[in-house]
């Protein structure tokens, strides 16, 4: 299986970008750790409760979908992290 880590990044962009109201503003930077990759998605201070959601629900379900993702990547599992 092929690590494409990149497009585990293109997917929680997509996602973000289609939560946001300043779509311009979201950025991801991905960081390759020994074993997992890692995820971190900034956003405009005023869309950051768009992306974490109630009770932190919508970050979580992003966080399914990156770790699906990576299972089928070929990696035990990925990290989401929402910087603010």
């Amino acid at each position: 299986m092929a690590r494409n880590a990149d497009s585990l990044a293109g997917l929680v962009e997509v996602v973000a970008r289609a939560l946001v109201d300043h779509p311009d503003r979201v950025r991801v930077d991905m960081s390759r750790g020994d074993r997992h990759p890692r995820v971190e998605l900034t956003v405009d201070p005023d869309d950051i409760g768009k992306v974490i959601g109630k009770d932190g629900r919508t970050a979580q379900s992003m966080r399914v979908l990156l770790n699906a993702a990576a299972t089928k990547q070929g990696f035990h599992r990925a990290f989401l992290d929402v910087v603010d």
